[in-house]
């Protein structure tokens, strides 16, 4: 039950505040499309927020963790759609964002994409990849030759 909240927590937190409260305070006067634009954002907020949220399950179900740097999994996830892509929490954020940038056609929304995606890809090299080296070692040294960091590719080699 801790484990469940601390991640609500984090997910209310972080990914809450990029990907829904920050688009919403940029778009609070525009006019939201209609018609197939209204249809692609919404898949587009399903998959990314479906692709998050599945992350999150096997954080915590798998890795006994949150996406929180400070009670990160204990063990490697490699399953689910880490299988594909290093890095699907990041993507599965970018793609609600692309949903927003698709219903509000607002360029301050794509400057906040762009701005995300330049400090996920610094976050990530700089700070995750250099801790789970440390972490995991040759295991994370595997994974990484097997699994692209952004690109989804198919998978290669063992599924834990």
């Amino acid at each position: 039950m801790v484990l469940l909240l601390k991640n609500l927590l984090f997910t209310i937190v972080a990914p809450g505040t990029v990907a829904v409260y920050v688009p919403l305070l940029i778009t609070r006067n525009g006019a939201p499309a209609s018609g197939a634009s209204l249809v692609i954002s919404l898949v587009l907020f399903g998959v990314g927020g479906a692709a998050y949220l599945w992350c999150v399950w096997n954080f915590a179900t798998f890795g006994r963790g949150t996406p929180a740097p400070i009670d990160a999994p204990k063990k490697l996830v490699v399953r689910g759609l880490y299988r594909y892509t290093r890095n699907p929490m990041y993507v599965g954020v970018l793609t609600a964002i692309l949903g927003w940038i698709v219903l509000y056609r607002a360029a301050a929304l794509i400057v906040h994409a762009l701005f995300l995606g330049i400090a996920f890809n610094l976050f990530i090299i700089y700070y995750e990849e250099r801790h789970l080296r440390r972490q995991f070692g040759s295991e994370y040294d595997d994974y990484c030759a097997r699994v692209r960091r952004w690109l989804p590719t198919r998978p290669r080699g063992p599924a834990a």
